[in-house]
């Protein structure tokens, strides 16, 4: 008896689809697995941009044409966000891992970039990821005094929604450039 290949999800059910707020804001990209399950649901609707692409899905009762992009019709998907504590964790995630002096992505520490001991809070627009060779070497004094200059202007991380939503719109400028 010759042996059965594994079962293989068909190419389809590899897709993903982008979800839109109630306001047409792009969330989130999730697999076309969930995107039907809030289809039939009832709790989200196909959009068509035009250039959508839409994917017919079987089962024996229903055949239901999915889009590339959904939008949510119940709930309130604007959640409540927070703006995350400034720790290690967050600021180097917002930095990038890179000493926001010189580059590096070696030995980071944190670095209050006007000293706490010169009146510097511990907020986002204070704190950033340096190695230890660029704090060191900046050690308790002002920018201007060091000749230091930091590579990125210093924010807060946005709201992921926000984030997904300008990665998603730079995306579809480029596509039809």
């Amino acid at each position: 008896m010759e042996a059965q290949p594994p079962f293989q999800q068909p190419h389809i059910l590899q897709k993903s689809v982008v979800v839109f707020s109630k306001n047409y804001l792009p969330l989130a990209r999730i697999n076309i697995k969930r995107a039907i399950v809030l289809l039939v649901a009832g709790q989200a609707e196909s959009l068509n941009f035009g250039t959508t692409k839409l994917w017919e899905v079987r089962s024996p009762n229903v055949v239901l044409q999915v889009s590339e992009h959904i939008r949510l019709t119940v709930g309130n998907p604007e959640r409540h966000w927070k703006v995350p504590p400034v720790n290690r964790r967050e600021v180097l995630k917002r930095d990038n891992h890179t000493c926001q002096y010189c580059g590096s992505t070696k030995h980071l520490t944190l670095d209050h970039v006007i000293p706490r001991s010169k009146g510097g809070q511990h907020t986002w627009d204070n704190v950033v990821a340096a190695c230890e060779r660029c704090n060191s070497t900046k050690s308790d004094r002002l920018l201007h005094e060091t000749g230091m200059v930091l590579k990125t202007k210093l924010k807060a991380p946005i709201h992921p929604a926000v984030a997904f939503a300008e990665q998603f719109w730079s995306a579809q400028r480029l596509e039809t450039e």
